[in-house]
Parts: structure tokens; sequence; C-alpha cells
């Protein structure tokens, strides 16, 4: 996906110096609604980091949250191949919708599945740009045989918890376990999405 190089490479003229902005959730990839933007919204969007949109009712510019703090903080921003819409991709801070509801079409904001995507952007970040806070980072640098090794404790700490009775031991090795193993796809060039469609290949 394009991310936006410059705001002059944006066609303003179509809809009296506005361009449709769809907000989606970088995590869940929920849409959460639709605003418009001109020129000066998305400057101070992009100074801020806090969504901002122009109000055609109120005929000024609004920052989603200004009253209720329930702010839209900028991840990306994507020109359509016409360069006359955006995706803006944020982390929302509460519920998006003035009615209170998680999007503007009254959807639940929720994608667990879709979180794996967005950890394993997290993963590839923390391993191209190590810091010695991350464990990630540490554990990369450790070597690929450390973390396949740390596969393999993990997968029988699951193994072992399967047997007893703890269903939140369990479940915390479980996330332990693909977590790790994430890492170690990261470490040999591939991500979750390439094991899925091997499965999808399968089940043809």
């Amino acid at each position: 996906m394009r991310t936006l190089s410059s705001i002059k490479e944006l066609d303003f003229s179509k809809e009296d110096g506005l361009i449709p902005a769809i907000i989606q959730d970088a995590r869940t990839g929920k849409v959460l609604m639709l605003g418009y933007m001109n020129e000066e919204a998305l400057e101070k969007t992009l100074a801020t980091q806090k969504v901002t949109f122009f109000s055609r009712s109120k005929n000024r510019l609004w920052t989603k949250g200004e009253t209720s703090e329930n702010y839209l903080r900028l991840v990306s921003i994507s020109p359509d191949c016409d360069q006359d819409a955006l995706l803006v991709k944020v982390n929302p801070e509460g519920p998006t919708c003035h009615t209170g509801t998680d999007t503007c079409w009254q959807e639940e904001n929720k994608n667990d599945l879709q979180f794996l995507g967005y950890l394993t952007d997290v993963i590839k970040e923390r391993r191209q740009l190590p810091t010695d806070e991350s464990y990630v980072a540490r554990l990369f640098s450790k070597g690929i045989n450390k973390v396949a090794q740390k596969v393999g404790e993990e997968a029988v700490e699951v193994v072992i918890e399967a047997k007893d009775n703890d269903d939140k031991l369990f479940l915390d090795e479980s996330a332990d376990l693909l977590f790790h193993y994430m890492m170690l796809l990261e470490a040999k060039g591939f991500s979750l999405s390439d094991v899925v469609s091997i499965l999808k290949e399968r089940h043809k």
C-alpha cells in the first residue's frame, strides 16, 4: 500500500476543496467512520498526529475527540489511485461515533485475528529497529537457533498445561507459543500469512 508522500499530489478539485477520508482501525481492520479533509485539515492531522476533519455543517476544522477526548491517533495515510480519497489508519481512543458506538455503522470494533497482522508488523519493526528495552530484539540478536529453541520450550509447556485443568495457564502458554512461533517465522523470512496460504491450498 502506497503511503502519502506529499499533500501536493492530492486532487482537492472534485469536491470543492475536500476529499473523503475513510477511517480504519489499524489493529482490527474495522472501518470506523467517513469524514472529509481539506488541505488545512490534512496538514493539522500530520502535525498533531490526531485526525482532524473539515466539518461541512460547522464550516470549520474539527479534531475528532476535541470535546469527548476520544481521539483518533494517526498511524498512516494512503491516497487512492486517483489521489482524490484517503485511507487513514488510526488507533482510536474510545468509541468513534458521536452516538457512543465503536463505529458509525454500530459495529463492535473487534477482530481478534486481525490483531495477529498488527503483531506481525510489530515483531518485524522491533527486529529491524532494535532497542535494548525490546525482548523481541534481544532474542533475535541471539540468532535463529535460540529463537527456534524458545519455540520448542514453549511447545513443551503447552503440552504440559494441556494435561492439567488450569485453563488460564494453558491459554497463557499457548499465547507464548504463538508469539515465539511468529518470531521464528520472521527470522526465516515468512509470516503467518504464508502458513495460511498453505492451509488454504490444502483445503481445496
